[in-house]
Order: C-alpha cells, then structure tokens, then sequence
C-alpha cells in the first residue's frame, strides 16, 4: 500500500483482509454475507486502506465475518474475543437447527460437568 493512506486505515485493512482469508472467503462471498451493504470493491478499498471503515461498517462486517468484534476490526481491541475454534462453534451453532442448538449445549453442559 501506498504511504500516501494513514497507518490506521493500512492497519484495519490488514486486519479485515487477514480474519476473511481466514474464514475462507473471497471477496464476493464476504459482499454476499453484508447483504448487498458493501461491494467487493469497496470492501478492496477497506482492505487496501483506501478508504476509511466507519463504525457502522465495522459492525456489518463483524456481522457477516461473524464471532469478531467491530472493535477488533477497527483496531481498538487489540486481541480477538474468540479464539479461532470459538468462533467455529458459533458458526455452527448458528447454522444449527434446534435440534442440533440443544445437542451442542448438552455437549457443553456435560463438558462443565452440569448434567
């Protein structure tokens, strides 16, 4: 990146590039999962530094990479809140039916040792 972008914005899309490599996704998938909120250009642009990420972006693509924080994306949480096998979980927890929500708190349950 250029030198001619701040050191936060080149710092936040370091960070947005890095958790969606991360995930997985292209960045397609990831303007799929915003709901039309951003293009991938302009999800690019984030994560070259070209343009800045406002708080309201940072919490629609906390939402859609899921289990991260717009705090951690915007860099002022400096330490993810879930691990990356937490935020598997949440993941499939989520995409879980209700069956499959009560086995996996049943397993946690029983893990803790609560039934």
């Amino acid at each position: 990146m250029s030198d001619k972008f701040p050191p936060l914005n080149r710092r936040i899309g370091d960070r947005l590039r890095s958790i969606r490599n991360d995930r997985g996704l292209s960045l397609s998938q990831l303007s799929d999962l915003t709901g039309g909120a951003f293009s991938k250009s302009r999800i690019s642009n984030y994560e070259q530094g070209i343009r800045r990420l406002s708080l309201e972006g940072a919490q629609v693509l906390a939402d859609a990479l899921g289990a991260v924080t717009a705090a951690y994306l915007l860099c002022v949480d400096e330490d993810p809140t879930l691990s990356p096998d937490e935020q598997r979980l949440i993941t499939y927890y989520r995409q879980a039916d209700g069956r499959g929500k009560r086995t996996i708190i049943a397993t946690a349950d029983y893990q803790n040792g609560l039934t």
